[in-house]
């Protein structure tokens, strides 16, 4: 593990720290900072000449900041001559945005895909994509991770008797039906219709949830609408309990606020982006850690063991 290091932006230094405590090695030393114009400078603090290098940066919000500095520390350690980069991406943000759904729009999926690898980036790490076929936009190797593990086993832990596993929409089908799979439970899906950005409206369940313990499974949740009005939909439909299980917890907006007033039982979140004042701040919001699932995947492609076989 000599030839070894781990390096992290600002947006999720907590994570980061977590995952080196899992590799027994310490955060590499960088100074990542902005001047007063806003423009971002980083300063390497040790030798990286020939190393293996993990860049640990979530592009969640500040998204853009954090981007360029994913962009930049890669320039930085591409320019002191690292043997390799490998971004390790928690959640990858510009990802809702992978295909045109309108006239003169663009796919900003490809386009970051295209920053990260024109960088100098040689491998990508990440975890519950948006959309799985992102991984085609890189011309470079793409480990996909899912935070799948983690949240089952918290669902089996918490629940004895059998639930419903729902899909908030179509689109997460494939996503709750491998839940389901895994939890020998039910499915249900929830067909809705969007009429404009971040706002959905409920149309009707497919599945029977009367007098069911329901548990919503999607990749993240950004304004809470589309699970809100999920849940409620459930619950008018005769459901006794309703919970929500979620990798990435965007929560911008008014997403706390309904949260809270909402007749979810309990949301449950990964820390790919950090949000503890979020947990403190919402009582019915918990958090569960991805950091040891990161750190082995990082073990794995570090000593070329399959990382696939992380899920078989």
């Amino acid at each position: 593990m000599n030839k070894f290091k781990v390096f992290a932006g600002n947006s999720n230094l907590t994570l980061a720290r977590d995952i080196c405590g899992h590799l027994s090695v310490p955060l590499g030393s960088a100074n990542v900072k902005s001047f007063s114009d806003g423009e971002i400078m980083v300063e390497i603090g040790e030798n990286v000449r020939g190393r293996d290098v993990y860049v640990i940066q979530s592009t969640c919000a500040p998204s853009n900041d954090n981007l360029m500095e994913l962009l930049i520390m890669a320039d930085a350690l591409k320019r002191a001559s690292a043997g390799s980069i490998t971004a390790v991406i928690p959640y990858f943000g510009y990802a809702r945005q992978d295909r045109k759904v309108a006239p003169r729009t663009p796919i900003t999926g490809k386009l970051v895909a295209d920053l990260l690898s024109t960088t100098g980036i040689d491998r990508i790490l990440t975890m519950d994509l948006h959309a799985g076929q992102i991984q085609g936009f890189f011309d470079i190797p793409v480990d996909h991770l899912y935070a799948a593990p983690v949240l089952l086993e918290d669902v089996q832990s918490r629940f004895k008797e059998r639930v419903v596993v729902v899909s908030p929409d179509a689109g997460g089908t494939e996503r709750a039906r491998a839940f389901a799979k895994r939890l020998d439970a039910g499915l249900a899906i929830i067909d809705k219709r969007r009429s404009g950005p971040n706002v959905s409206e409920v149309m009707h369940i497919i599945g029977d949830v009367k007098d069911q313990i329901c548990v919503i499974v999607d990749d993240m949740i950004d304004t809470a609408g589309t699970l809100c009005h999920a849940a409620e939909a459930l619950k008018a439909e005769g459901a006794r309990e309703v919970y929500a299980y979620a990798t990435h917890p965007v929560l911008s907006g008014p997403a706390l606020e309904r949260i809270s007033n909402s007749c979810l039982e309990e949301v449950v979140v990964s820390d790919t982006i950090p949000c503890a004042d979020k947990v403190e701040e919402c009582s019915n919001l918990r958090q569960l850690p991805v950091s040891k699932l990161l750190a082995e995947a990082i073990r794995r492609i570090h000593s070329d063991d399959s990382v696939s076989s992380l899920f078989v």
